[in-house]
């Protein structure tokens, strides 16, 4: 039989509490593992491209250091390039581009999983949400701030001669390459960069909750905004799967991994812009070069600057009009999508204006990520500016006023018509009559 308890008597200890993880605690960890899943994958996926551009074999055991250089790069910060042979002469070097597929594969993972504690939230106070961002951007910067003791090595290059590597170094002359991190300017850029994120996130995403001051924009800020990510990341399937049949087709393997892995969509937002009808300016020179398309480097190969746009790629295939298809094609399914998770009784022209506006924005963020500026110089005992015959730069600049342009252009058009279908579907939160 069971025995009947009564209340405790007085002086002994009571039942044995459980508590749970602090609050304060909890939120720092998911803070913490956002960021440490954010940084991670940066790190797999630009190891990944680097080995198949053959930066493994980089002397020194470079390659770790190269690897969380890049990871800097990619999250918006800054690596310092130099060199010197003793006093007979010095090398300088810039390199401003963006692995792209670095940046998109680190963001998608720390957004979402910056989200997951809020998924079944729709309201929030402000002061919560700010305090969600600060904890993260805190730890997204210590994170940045180790790699950057990491981002910096110095090596000694081979001439490939050994009597010509003994006599350098009796004579003080060892060719030396190196590179290190800008601390202040990375943590700086870093800090802007995971803020822009996790912004974008809440205006992307419909299952972020805001503050209640800021319900009322929802309605008109976050369907454009989704129909832009999805713009973006159908580009960039697209250009995997173009990327996965050459590289099961075409005879340089390892060329097109490294290509995928860093700058896929560097390519893919470029096709983006070109098939509305925007343009770059660059040029190419014979003394260097980066893995660009074959097109692309036989466009800007010459002696001056060559505008790259859809009449240039014209001249050297013809197929470059499927640009201007396949952009239709999928604006129109984005602007459609965004006319779906808009309020039913919205206008098309309101439709219109917001694409455009949307449209507009993503175009200018595109031809400020995907420029281009690499310069590589040498200057003999004193004599030379680093550059001219014995230098050699890739230089990409975007036509940032054409690129606003088209895509104001092209948002009133597909906003419209994109609009037009949807009215016949349900919306989100639409009641129907019985």
């Amino acid at each position: 039989m069971s025995q009947m308890r009564g209340p405790a008597p007085a002086g002994s200890p009571g039942p044995v509490r459980r508590r749970g993880v602090p609050p304060a605690v909890r939120a720092w960890a998911e803070a913490l593992g956002a960021a440490v899943a954010g940084i991670v994958t940066m790190i797999v996926v630009a190891a990944l491209g680097l080995w198949a551009a053959g930066a493994a074999d980089l002397p020194g055991g470079a390659f770790p250091s190269v690897v969380a250089a890049t990871v800097l790069v990619a999250a918006g910060g800054t690596v310092g390039l130099s060199g010197d042979i003793g006093g007979l002469a010095q090398a300088g070097a810039t390199l401003d581009v963006v692995p792209l597929s670095v940046t998109l594969a680190g963001a998608l993972v720390t957004a979402t999983l910056f989200l997951l504690p809020l998924r079944h939230r729709a309201v929030a106070a402000t002061s919560e949400l700010v305090a969600r961002i600060a904890r993260t951007a805190v730890c997204w910067l210590v994170l940045l701030l180790l790699l950057t003791f990491a981002a910096r090595h110095s090596f000694r290059v081979s001439v490939g001669n050994d009597l010509a590597d003994q006599l350098g170094a009796e004579l003080g002359a060892t060719p030396t390459v190196g590179f290190r991190a800008d601390v202040p300017a990375t943590l700086g850029a870093g800090l802007l960069w995971i803020l822009a994120l996790l912004v974008l996130t809440f205006l992307v995403s419909r299952r972020a909750p805001l503050s209640p001051r800021l319900l009322r924009f929802q309605d008109s800020v976050r369907p454009p905004a989704f129909a832009m990510l999805l713009t973006l990341l159908c580009y960039v399937v697209i250009g995997l799967v173009i990327g996965i049949v050459e590289l099961l087709t075409k005879d340089h393997p390892a060329e097109t991994f490294a290509a995928l892995f860093l700058g896929l969509p560097n390519l893919a937002w470029m096709a983006l812009g070109i098939g509305t009808g925007g343009a770059w300016v660059g040029h190419v020179d014979k003394a260097i070069g980066l893995p660009l398309p074959h097109l692309l480097d036989q466009i800007l190969r010459t002696h001056g600057k060559r505008t790259l746009d859809l009449g240039s790629l014209t001249e050297h295939d013809g197929r470059a009009w499927l640009l201007v298809a396949v952009a239709a094609v999928v604006l129109l399914v984005a602007a459609f999508t965004a006319a779906v998770r808009s309020p039913a009784r919205r206008p098309a022209w309101r439709h219109a204006v917001e694409m455009a506006v949307a449209l507009a924005l993503t175009l200018l963020a595109v031809g400020l990520l995907t420029r281009i500026s690499a310069r590589y110089g040498l200057s003999l005992m004193g004599l030379g500016d680093l550059g001219g015959d014995l230098g050699g730069q890739v230089t990409l600049e975007p036509q940032l006023l054409r690129l606003v342009g088209v895509g104001l252009a092209w948002g009133l058009v597909t906003g419209f018509l994109g609009s037009l279908p949807a009215r016949r579907v349900r919306h989100p939160g639409e009641v129907q009559k019985p």
